[in-house]
């Protein structure tokens, strides 16, 4: 079983991508351009996320990078689009202040092309130390071939045999450990090989023990990456992609097969859960009705799992990811400079955010908590929740019409709409048309 660190059962992160919430240029500042103080204006933004009831921060790339912070130039300096290390300082210190943690996005996989030992190793030639971090095939006097993330060649795959990307590496993650982050994110992790992270994250708890570390993973066998790398958690992109999947298709069938998935993982780990973030179209455009929202915040905040919530999903956000240059953006906008001049039409999405984040956070065991399908068709489901003798009952209804569901054991109404009748084991809720319910045991 992953050893997490003891603070994380009671994490709930807001996941705000810098580059795009502070309006950053997407290209990287010429050398003689002086430093934009643009950090600063995240520290209007805490006292609302405190508002919202997260305890952790999840910034995306902060690092120099050459565009839109994936493809780092030095893991040592902050990008001077966005500000620079007394920035980054005062953030920590206002952020931790108000009682909220702090998760750094570490790009371990590759790097950008102006990175310094790529441009040594160009420059130098296959006998330089600096060729010993990457893949690099020579063919005379050209530029050497290399390997690269994905298809970008503006993206560096790093040599993770290499004794000097893991010195590297551990040397990062420590400096900013030290420097007052709570944890990393490990930006692809899935395309590094367990090995180099088994190899990293034991000297880097040697020096911080208290470190969250998890890994972003899209597929494959979560629990056994996890096992082999050391990580603490990684992304539950199976769990993302069935609560939407199951909602539109008025097919809960899905869910409750990939709730029994989500189960199995506990016996090695608790997933990072989430239902958007900067790589994926929004929550809000994702749903198909918009009366089904909700149904899909109640399962993220009722299961187990470390929850996030990706900045302006609370507020409904729309944004629609697309495979082109420039196809991330409108999932990664720019938000005002101060909480107040966001437009209320986002007040009813934030409002239930901030009780279901409530909920979550009044009962920690859910972080661990097992989740059972009791009664299961294509437009209702009536989930259990249970962990160390508590639980809760969530019912969804995706039909045009009420339905009355048994929910044995339910005393009470928590959040949502239904009428309950009876109690202990004859107890039945009637849920409205497109309505759901949270019910107390």
């Amino acid at each position: 079983m992953s050893t997490e660190p003891t603070w994380v059962e009671h994490a709930v992160w807001w996941h705000v991508f810098p580059m795009g919430f502070l309006g950053a240029e997407h290209e990287r500042l010429a050398p003689d351009a002086a430093v934009q103080h643009r950090l600063p204006r995240i520290e209007r933004w805490i006292d609302y996320a405190v508002e919202l009831g997260v305890s952790g921060l999840l910034l995306g790339p902060v690092f120099e990078s050459s565009t839109h912070g994936y493809d780092t130039v030095d893991h040592l300096a902050i990008d001077r689009r966005l500000g620079d290390a007394a920035d980054f300082d005062s953030l920590v210190a206002a952020a931790h202040e108000r009682g909220l943690r702090l998760m750094l996005d570490g790009v371990f996989n590759h790097v950008g092309r102006d990175f310094a030992q790529f441009q040594e190793a160009l420059r130098d030639g296959p006998g330089s130390p600096a060729a010993q971090w990457f893949h690099l095939f020579w063919n005379g006097d050209a530029e050497p071939d290399y390997d690269h993330f994905e298809g970008h060649r503006s993206l560096v795959t790093l040599n993770h045999e290499s004794p000097a990307v893991v010195d590297h590496v551990v040397e990062v993650m420590c400096h900013w450990l030290g420097r007052g982050a709570d944890g990393w994110r490990l930006d692809a992790a899935y395309a590094v090989a367990p090995p180099f992270w088994a190899t990293v994250l034991p000297r880097v708890r040697e020096r911080h023990p208290d470190a969250y570390i998890v890994g972003e993973v899209l597929h494959g066998d979560y629990a056994d990456y996890v096992r082999e790398s050391g990580l603490d958690s990684v992304t539950q992109y199976e769990l993302w992609k069935s609560i939407w999947s199951s909602i539109n298709d008025r097919n809960f069938h899905e869910l409750a097969w990939n709730l029994s998935r989500h189960d199995e993982l506990l016996d090695t780990f608790v997933p990072l859960t989430f239902v958007g973030n900067h790589d994926v179209t929004r929550i809000a455009s994702r749903i198909e009705d918009p009366a089904h929202l909700a149904h899909a915040l109640v399962v993220l905040f009722t299961v187990a799992g470390t929850p996030c919530v990706y900045y302006g999903d609370e507020q409904g956000f729309h944004g629609v990811k697309e495979d082109r240059t420039g196809g991330d953006d409108a999932v990664r906008p720019e938000f005002p400079a101060d909480p107040s001049d966001l437009s209320p039409l986002g007040l009813p999405v934030l409002d239930l955010h901030r009780r279901l984040v409530a909920l979550r956070r009044r009962h920690p065991w859910l972080h661990r908590a097992r989740t059972t399908a009791e009664l299961v068709t294509n437009d209702h489901v009536v989930l259990v929740s249970r962990y160390d003798g508590n639980a809760l009952t969530i019912v969804l209804n995706v039909a045009d019409t009420a339905c009355t569901l048994p929910t044995p054991g339910a005393t009470s109404v928590l959040e949502g709409e239904a009428s309950l009748v009876g109690d202990g084991n004859g107890a039945s809720a009637t849920v409205p048309p497109h309505g759901w319910a949270v019910l107390a045991h």
